[in-house]
């Protein structure tokens, strides 16, 4: 899935090479922080930075007869180091360099998913901006309602990535957190002077209580949030999906020269971002079930989770990244077709007036009920009159309509401005805020 769309650094954050890297960090920044306590020699501190490193395929080879990959990696770090390994790991258990550095990679991801949310945010922004006042069908049911503007939304995309600009900015924080803590967390063999330090060097702050593991239910509220970006990509790309179809074909994706739509029919252009999108955020819903699950584990811990993560915070970070990066495209490229809005919203033939008559009707003394009722009879036949006749035409023509309203009260009703004319009101109050 790693292409133009997706940041290079992503898939980087979770290769074998960076996990073991991170590793070794953290193990450096444990022993650091045991010399300042003067549990380590300063010369064992000076070598173990000097020489510490590892071997992949010497990790793999351990690993495969210890089934245990911390292991495996300390003791390639044992060999580069030679006898004052005996200093690495000290005190501490491996989940103290799982959770941190899992920790630590959710936090670059989200760097990484933040600024093209931001992105994002700044083409919806551009594309409200640029459909302002561009008036389109609103359909509630899949049935015509009342006009609205392509830019309202436009301008409602963009709102809701604002939303998910805040909500990952909080997801972040809650994954913020690192811990070395020792076996069930109680510092047995561990100061906690030395998570702190280590803490503070990673930007990290301490977990308060860990149980040999951070808490699942921060990791839940990670991927949830991922979750939710990703539904509402779902939403924005099913909005385009429909648009789109045939019949409507109010908006579209752009199509490339020299792109194809079917291997059997030429004349196909099929929104194909749209629909990847769709798919791909059942993905992430799916994921976030998966870590909902990892939240109950058995006493202070077990390792259900841990196969799970290894295959879901990769997976989910890069597809998200992903979407995001196919969204902003395809809305930077959207292509819009006012002249089929306008052809579209005369389909009804003035029945998207019906409320602005009935209310005229009340202004007028008219109960609501009655009103209603009026103008539904009309409406009716509207629907049912396959001569061409209009709302206005048989609003005109009716009597019970001509005793309350006079021709010219009539007329106004159908004017698309008056549907339209706070469209500024809604402008100001959504784009008072930059969240861009």
């Amino acid at each position: 899935m790693i292409d133009r769309y997706t940041n290079e650094k992503m898939g980087k954050i979770w290769s074998e090479e960076n996990q073991y890297q991170k590793w070794l960090d953290i193990e450096i920044l444990v022993c650091e922080a045991w010399a300042d306590l003067g549990i380590i020699p300063l010369p064992a501190l000076k070598t173990i930075k000097e020489k510490a490193a590892f071997d992949i395929d010497r990790v793999r080879e351990i690993e495969s007869q210890t089934h245990h990959d911390v292991i495996a990696f300390l003791t390639s770090v044992s060999e580069f180091v030679g006898p004052d390994s005996r200093y690495v790991h000290y005190g501490m258990t491996s989940s103290d360099i799982l959770d941190t550095s899992l920790s630590v990679r959710l936090v670059e991801a989200s760097d990484i998913i933040l600024e093209k949310l931001k992105k994002l945010a700044q083409v919806l922004r551009e594309g409200a901006l640029k459909f302002k006042g561009m008036a389109i069908m609103g359909r509630s049911h899949g049935i015509h309602a009342e006009p609205t503007t392509l830019g309202l939304k436009m301008l409602l995309f963009y709102e809701e990535i604002c939303r998910n600009i805040e909500r990952m900015l909080q997801a972040k924080k809650e994954i913020s957190v690192g811990m070395i803590s020792g076996p069930v967390g109680t510092f047995s063999n561990m100061d906690p002077r030395v998570e702190k330090y280590v803490c503070d060097k990673l930007s990290l702050t301490v977990e308060p209580v860990s149980t040999q593991v951070i808490q699942r239910d921060r990791h839940a509220q990670y991927m949830t949030t991922l979750a939710v970006i990703g539904s509402s990509l779902d939403k924005f790309a099913t909005e385009v999906r429909g648009l789109q179809k045939t019949e409507i074909r109010e908006v579209e994706e752009y199509f490339a020269p020299g792109q194809k739509g079917s291997s059997a029919m030429p004349h196909k252009r099929n929104p194909i971002i749209s629909e990847r999108l769709s798919g791909l955020a059942r993905l992430l819903r799916s994921y976030s079930i998966a870590a909902l699950e990892n939240v109950a584990l058995w006493h202070e811990r077990d390792i259900s989770h841990s196969s799970v993560e290894r295959v879901m915070m990769p997976d989910a970070t890069i597809t998200l990244d992903y979407m995001l990066g196919k969204a902003i495209d395809l809305f930077d490229k959207l292509v819009a077709y006012p002249e089929n809005m306008q052809k579209n919203m005369s389909l009804m033939r003035g029945l998207v007036f019906s409320q602005t008559v009935m209310l005229a009707l009340i202004e007028k003394g008219v109960t609501r009920e009655d009103a209603y009722l009026k103008v539904q009879e009309a409406a009716m036949k509207v629907w049912a009159n396959n001569e061409g006749k209009t709302l206005k035409d048989f609003a005109l023509e009716g009597e019970s309509f001509l005793q309350h309203l006079a021709e010219d009260e009539i007329k106004k009703c159908f004017d698309m401005k008056h549907l339209l004319n706070n469209e500024d009101v809604i402008y100001e109050r959504v784009l008072d805020k930059n969240c861009c």
